[in-house]
């Protein structure tokens, strides 16, 4: 038997890409059956961003991959990576080809399970779990958080956000400077904050003497019983951080929320503790929900993987994350 031919989907390969991913994945997903989900992750530029691993004309493993712009050889997230049972040595051949076959300089992936850490680390790729950091707002009482330990840390800093009204402001800005991996464009900014289905983004820019220096993305989510800021993105060097610890909180108060919350990785303890960010870490007797429509009343653990470690960084709605958990069909 010849070896699998590995290569990108072909635009009218749709269909065929989603019986595939149906008949070999553990449940039917929201992501490839629900038409706007699909489109919005897996279609661009009349592309169709799938990998695939082809034996005697029948698939035998997919990979399907977001990407973090629009430029040639764009940075991507893999969002779905599906093997025949029995054929998990060529999803990981197909997995080890994705930066060949796609271009990208770095292939990582936001909420993989813990188990399949494994199978990154063979590949010679990072793989860990993704930070949660989080500001209590100082009340009296907490509805939606559960709260054993109440510090609450100083944050100072001498950057302000300002609101970024909508895509056409957000194109007249341009993006800032950055020192990380992925690397996003305008045109990702503009889709995924200001287009993404279902949900709605606040997204905010730190200038300095007129200069542009990082976007912050994040939403109120009002669960009923209370409310949580949640940062989904932040654009920039990430050391300006400390330095807009005060514009956060002041985000924080003027939301209602109980508290901000940010899953990241590629950011230390020292520089989120230095924007009056906690670290929450496993098994800690502090409770911010991540499910909160309804609440559900415990932490909740994401791990990742990233092909090049040394630059990335990542954030909550990076990748397929940070999305309504919509039936399939």
């Amino acid at each position: 038997m010849s070896a699998p031919a590995l290569r990108l989907a072909r635009p009218d390969e749709a269909e065929r890409v989603v019986d595939f991913v149906n008949a070999n994945f553990d449940w039917r997903l929201p992501l490839v059956n629900r038409e706007e989900y699909f489109n919005f992750y897996y279609r661009s530029g009349g592309q169709l961003q799938f990998a695939l691993a082809e034996e005697e004309g029948r698939l035998v493993a997919a990979a399907g991959y977001i990407r973090a712009s629009s430029a040639p050889g764009a940075d991507v997230w893999v969002s779905v990576w599906v093997a025949e049972k029995g054929r998990n040595g060529v999803g990981l051949e197909l997995m080890a080809a994705l930066p060949r076959l796609t271009g990208a300089g770095v292939v990582a992936c936001n909420n993989i399970r813990p188990k399949t850490m494994a199978f990154y680390r063979f590949l010679g790729w990072h793989a860990g779990r993704v930070g949660h950091f989080y500001r209590l707002a100082g009340l009296s009482e907490y509805r939606l958080a559960r709260v054993a330990d109440p510090a609450v840390l100083p944050a100072g800093g001498d950057l302000s956000l300002e609101p970024v009204e909508g895509p056409e402001a957000l194109a007249a800005l341009g993006m800032p400077q950055s020192p990380h991996t992925p690397r996003k464009d305008v045109w990702y900014m503009q889709r995924r904050y200001f287009a993404f289905p279902h949900l709605t983004y606040q997204v905010y820019a730190a200038k300095e003497q007129g200069r542009l220096l990082a976007y912050l993305a994040c939403r109120v989510v009002d669960s009923g019983q209370g409310k949580a800021l949640r940062i989904a993105d932040f654009v920039g060097g990430t050391s300006l951080l400390p330095r807009l610890g005060a514009a956060i909180d002041r985000l924080l108060k003027a939301s209602g929320a109980e508290y901000a919350e940010c899953y990241c990785a590629g950011v230390g303890p020292a520089v989120m503790a230095a924007a009056g960010f906690c670290e929450r870490r496993e098994g800690d007797a502090n409770i911010l929900p991540n499910y909160l429509q309804p609440p559900l009343f415990e932490n909740t653990e994401y791990y990742y993987f990233t092909s090049d470690p040394g630059r990335f960084v990542l954030f909550k709605a990076d990748g397929d994350q940070d999305r309504p958990n919509l039936p399939a069909d």
